[in-house]
């Protein structure tokens, strides 16, 4: 191979603008996806016979699958170029999609969505590296900025979208929308980039190690997504996947550590900027993707929202997001990541305290605010917390460190889903109980009440119970939700100090490193 093969000279005029828009509509695609769902679950779930709890899987299985396939990229590049690594996870992405619209019953979704989610992996960490390499290294900063854009896009389009198209259409329409741009994209994509892939050369895979990942990844999502069904640990099945999620990260963690080939380099937690970068976003995703999912699905089944309408009310997230990623690109190079990134946190945790005081008749406008507000930490958050991540590595550790950082955001987004349910599910539980403790017939207060359901509204004895029943779930799963977002608040300030265990990082080398290593 030449060197001008390896190092393609960057694109320019009409080649670059459809060069970086057809590599950012297949990343975007991926996003999508992620987030496209979050409204359709109440009618997907109604739809093939199952729980909403059930219906959530479609979100999180996507996710662990996601991440499981994210450390192969790397492998995956050198073995087959760039190009045709990105070209064919399209196509295989397109394949799968349409496995989920024809899907006919909840199995059959999962597996399509674990394929999808698989063959997606490579997706998001090669439209970066592509779009790096289609830019002159003097605007990388703003190449990173068009990522950013493209990352924060996907929650703010997906919702909407897929909320508009579960209400006019079917469900399914969430998936086949994916088709056509595929299609479009894996088209232009090989055609401006086949001649400048890179080089291929045959390496060694670590099979123990990805074995061992997908036991403990599979085993501890599958554990938390079923725990509440099977009441926990009182179900020998949830005690028998905790034992070989533990045990399985145990072996993965001491096999990574002293394999020469490793699929996950774990020697990149012991320095500082990457442990710090790398934990602090893992668990902000988490708790940014936990929350997107379950505002629309307290909106529709509490509030008697529209999967549109609830999509709607969500989509303000990216309209702060999407005006201040370019703007974040020019001020990133002049700063300190780590003060953007303290100022991330503190933006998220002030719009997580104001949802936890929503009520059960608040107005859309209310919901709307905090919404909007979210998309300024949304403009401050992957840019810099990727700076820090980044900075200091050596440009051949930039790959390994870019995926590792990758797996474990798109991991704890999967984890934080399954845990932000599970602790809504409980605090309504708890709060309905508190609510029904005076609710007997010696209470006259009570009686009243269920004498005024029969007065007014003509109902009968059963009906009126039923009612109040309804009426104290609604409040319960209102305070359960404002527990779930004052928690986030809280969680969003303590891990501020992550951010400051590191160095100061410079924008600059950081991309101009993950420029010359993609």
């Amino acid at each position: 191979m030449t060197t001008d093969h390896q190092n393609p000279p960057p694109l320019a005029g009409a080649t670059l603008a459809l060069g970086s828009f057809s590599v950012g509509l297949a990343g975007f695609m991926t996003v999508l996806d992620s987030s496209i769902a979050n409204v359709a679950i109440p009618t997907i779930s109604g739809n093939l016979g199952v729980s909403v709890d059930e219906g959530t899987w479609v979100i999180t299985v996507f996710a662990a699958a996601n991440s499981v396939s994210i450390p192969l990229t790397g492998w995956l590049t050198q073995r087959l170029g760039q190009v045709r690594l990105f070209v064919g996870s399209i196509l295989l992405f397109v394949t799968a999609s349409w496995l989920c619209g024809v899907a006919p019953s909840l199995p059959m979704l999962l597996f399509a969505r674990v394929l999808q989610g698989a063959v997606a992996g490579p997706l998001i960490p090669m439209s970066q590296a592509l779009l790096l390499s289609s830019w002159p290294k003097a605007k990388s900063s703003l190449a990173l900025s068009l990522f950013s854009m493209i990352m924060v896009a996907g929650p703010i389009v997906g919702p909407t979208l897929g909320g508009w198209m579960t209400d006019s259409y079917s469900w399914s329409w969430i998936f086949y929308v994916n088709i056509p741009v595929g299609l479009f994209a894996a088209a232009m994509v090989w055609t401006l980039y086949r001649h400048r892939d890179t080089p291929t050369r045959k390496l060694p895979v670590d099979v123990v190690g990805l074995l061992l990942l997908i036991v403990w990844v599979a085993s501890l999502q599958i554990m938390l997504d079923k725990g509440k069904d099977l009441d926990w640990f009182s179900s020998n099945t949830i005690i028998v996947l905790s034992i070989v999620a533990a045990v399985g990260l145990a072996l993965f963690i001491v096999w990574e550590l002293t394999d020469k080939n490793p699929i996950v380099d774990l020697t990149l937690f012991k320095q500082r900027n990457f442990l710090g970068g790398t934990v602090s976003i893992a668990i902000a995703y988490a708790i940014f993707f936990g929350t997107l999912v379950l505002l629309p699905q307290w909106m529709q089944e509490y509030l008697g929202y529209r999967s549109l309408d609830a999509g709607l009310a969500t989509a303000p997230l990216g309209i702060f997001a999407v005006i201040g990623a370019p703007i974040m690109g020019k001020i990133l190079p002049r700063s300190d990541a780590r003060i953007i990134g303290t100022c991330a946190f503190v933006s998220f945790a002030i719009v997580y305290y104001m949802r936890s005081f929503f009520y059960t008749d608040i107005s859309e406008g209310h919901i709307v605010l905090p919404t909007l507000l979210q998309g300024i930490p949304m403009a401050l958050f992957f840019a810099p917390l990727t700076t820090i991540i980044l900075s200091g590595q050596p440009p051949e550790r930039v790959p390994a460190a870019a995926g590792l950082s990758t797996f474990a955001r798109m991991f704890f987004g999967g984890v934080g889903t399954s845990i932000a349910g599970v602790v809504w599910n409980n605090r309504t539980i708890m709060h309905h109980e508190i609510l029904t403790q005076q609710s007997s017939p010696t209470n006259p207060m009570f009686n009243a009440q269920i004498d005024a359901y029969h007065s007014l509204l003509g109902l009968g004895k059963g009906a009126s119970y039923a009612l109040f029943d309804h009426t104290v779930q609604t409040q319960a799963a209102m305070l359960g939700l404002n527990d779930v977002f004052y928690a986030a608040a809280v969680i969003m300030i303590v891990i501020i100090p992550l951010i400051w265990i590191t160095k100061p990082g410079k924008a600059n080398s950081s991309s101009d490193a993950a420029a010359g290593a993609h």
